[in-house]
């Protein structure tokens, strides 16, 4: 993703962002054009970069999705993490410390 260092979370937020957009976009326009060979070249490239970029936050940050999440000792591992209203990050910037669970 990026040629220095390693990038900041939310940097990598908006990276994973930026792919899902994209992979999204392509899979629509490959639902109308399932011949198009240039589109599903870049459906491909794009969903292999967004995989990859999903990996890459769950080892610094914890999993994004269910396909990143890993069980250990009869937990999933994003159990282990603060939830938004507990402090984690929230994306959105609405909930994070906003909500209270008592």
């Amino acid at each position: 993703m990026m040629a220095q260092g390693t990038p900041s979370r939310q940097q990598m937020l908006k990276w994973v962002d930026m792919l899902s957009f994209a992979v999204q976009e392509a899979n629509l326009y490959l639902d109308t054009h399932p011949s198009d060979q240039a589109a599903l070249a870049y459906f491909q490239e794009y969903n292999q970069l967004r995989c990859q970029a999903l990996n890459d936050y769950a080892a610094l940050y914890g999993p994004l999705t269910i396909e990143t999440a890993r069980g250990g000792r009869g937990k999933w591992e994003w159990v282990n993490r603060p939830w938004p209203w507990e402090g984690g990050i929230c994306t959105c910037g609405n909930m994070k410390n906003a909500c209270s669970t008592r």
